[in-house]
């Protein structure tokens, strides 16, 4: 009986919570709850973790070069799309980088970020395939929990984002990340071309220094809202958990760069979708 209650109290909460959606939204892929996104993340949490290692155990690594050209420089492809449309629906158009609200009109620029950001929330599912080629291909020991806790968190708390804010400041982050993942998606095209090619990655020294600013300029851009009067911004708790990641993986990468600069310990290679320079 307990039990019950407390289950019919929830669906209450839930359905008194989900009124507040954006309207604009009912009808589109995997935006009618976050259940469909959980059960993906949860599926693809066990296969890289659990089920994938265990099929992959008395097997040869996958040789998925071409593949994985393929896949990285179609994100290249995605991340500069999704770029563009980012500026020209606020970003570049509008938006003052301070307190900018969301626009929760039916005017095209307003349709456009909403179409904008369901785009990138969807990628967000595209990248798992980063891990999955980790796994098919037995690079198990980049499968770290800092890695899947990224590739899961991302589109979890992006659903809620669209669901509810599809605009206005808490998309800058957005717009960085897709800048950041033209370059470190070409970095690994190119990688997984061949050693032939690993010539032209002389700029990789500067892969974390893009990372390090990234995160910089998103925790001192978000951390505008706590010191400006009275900003309207609907949903400040979006701001409050953006902040936070972005100063987590401000430390992360500190931490990395310390390391692997300043004290001359270097860290693995970085090689996304498991390439390193001596394969």
């Amino acid at each position: 009986m307990a039990f019950s209650n407390l289950t019919s109290k929830a669906v209450l909460l839930y359905d008194e919570w989900i009124k507040d959606a954006d309207p604009r939204l009912e009808g589109w892929p995997l935006m009618s709850s976050p259940f469909p996104t959980t059960f993906i993340i949860g599926t693809y949490i066990y296969f890289v973790t659990s089920l994938g290692p265990k099929l992959m155990e008395n097997k040869k690594p996958f040789e998925l070069r071409q593949i994985m050209a393929f896949y990285n420089f179609s994100v290249v492809a995605l991340s500069l799309y999704m770029t563009y449309e980012f500026l020209m629906s606020g970003w570049a158009t509008g938006y003052s980088f301070r307190c900018d609200i969301v626009d929760y009109s039916r005017s095209p620029t307003a349709l456009r970020m909403v179409r904008t950001c369901w785009l990138y929330y969807f990628s967000k599912f595209i990248e798992l395939l980063d891990t999955i080629f980790f796994v098919l291909r037995k690079k198990n020991n980049q499968v770290t929990f800092l890695h899947v806790f990224h590739h899961s968190i991302m589109p979890w708390t992006w659903w809620f984002g669209v669901k509810f804010a599809a605009g206005g400041l808490g998309t800058f982050h957005a717009l960085l990340n897709c800048i950041v993942h033209v370059v470190m998606y070409t970095y690994y095209g190119i990688c997984s071309l061949g050693p032939a090619y690993h010539k032209y990655l002389w700029w990789k020294k500067y892969m974390t220094t893009i990372q390090l600013v990234q995160f910089i300029m998103i925790t001192v851009h978000i951390g505008q809202i706590y010191v400006m009067d009275d900003c309207p911004y609907q949903y400040p708790i979006f701001m409050f958990i953006i902040w936070l990641y972005g100063s987590m993986f401000l430390v992360l990468f500190l931490h990395f760069w310390y390391h692997a600069y300043t004290k001359g310990q270097r860290l693995p290679k970085m090689a996304r979708n498991g390439i390193t320079k001596d394969q």
